[in-house]
């Protein structure tokens, strides 16, 4: 399959190179992802497509949590699978569930145990959660029981807890899900300022306000990439059609 790339050169400093060759991912031989082939190197990379076209397959790959059945997968040349401490400084993930992500029953726990795996002393890892805390307005949190938080607030805990390991990219697998508009609008803001790379997967192109390069996947194959605005207008003219169809069969393979 011909090889799709799309660079961005406006921000290199927080760009992230993401490179698929041919990649397919079978699960109980079933084809999820199929031959995926593309190169993005930008700051801000949004994933978009409906229910079942491989978008959450696509970021447990990238973030080394599986690896391809075929095919290559390098993010800024690594082989994240492979090398799980390189993967600890390069990629953070924040699930749509925040539950199946938070391990430790306290906040400051919680957010000092990634620091703990990239090697952090145990008072490195205590002074980081701190400063995160404070940079976050949260340093009353440290001792909070992570049973006594809302929904939001576990979010925001992952949130900080991948913030403050610092890796290159963080990938947003559709965390908003569910989310009130006033604790989405929250996290945003976090997010925004994050000076790192963002790839953020959903099927909600209000999301991707100010990304720069768009994946639209379809039935896990590229239906389209390239500029945000291009591909979200092609994207968001299929969704239209297709809600627009009578029969509901027609909305399905």
């Amino acid at each position: 399959m011909k090889m799709q790339r799309v660079t961005n050169q406006q921000d290199s400093q927080a760009a992230n190179t993401l490179r698929l060759v041919d990649v397919s991912y079978d699960v109980d031989g079933r084809t999820i992802l199929d031959r995926v082939s593309c190169e993005l190197t930008a700051s801000r990379i949004g994933v978009v497509g409906r229910n079942g076209s491989g978008k959450s397959t696509l970021a447990r790959l990238l973030a080394g949590l599986v690896s391809p059945t075929r095919g290559e997968l390098h993010v800024n040349g690594l082989d994240l699978a492979k090398d799980r401490k390189a993967a600890l400084d390069e990629v953070g993930i924040l699930f749509q569930n925040p539950d199946h992500q938070i391990i430790f029953p306290t906040v400051e726990e919680e957010i000092a145990f990634g620091l703990r795996q990239q090697g952090y002393s145990k008072n490195e890892a205590a002074r980081t959660t701190s400063a995160t805390l404070s940079d976050f307005g949260k340093s009353h949190w440290s001792e909070a029981h992570i049973s006594a938080l809302s929904q939001g607030q576990k979010h925001l805990v992952c949130m900080m807890a991948i913030i403050a390991m610092k890796p290159r990219l963080i990938i947003l697998d559709e965390p908003f899900t569910g989310l009130d508009i006033p604790t989405k609008a929250q996290l945003t803001r976090y997010l925004r300022r994050y000076q790192g790379g963002l790839l953020h997967i959903t099927h909600d192109p209000s999301d991707l306000s100010g990304y720069e390069q768009i994946v639209w996947l379809e039935g896990g194959t590229v239906r389209s990439i390239g500029d945000a605005r291009s591909v979200m207008t092609a994207y968001e003219m299929e969704m239209a059609k297709l809600g627009g169809l009578d029969d509901i069969s027609d909305l399905t393979h």
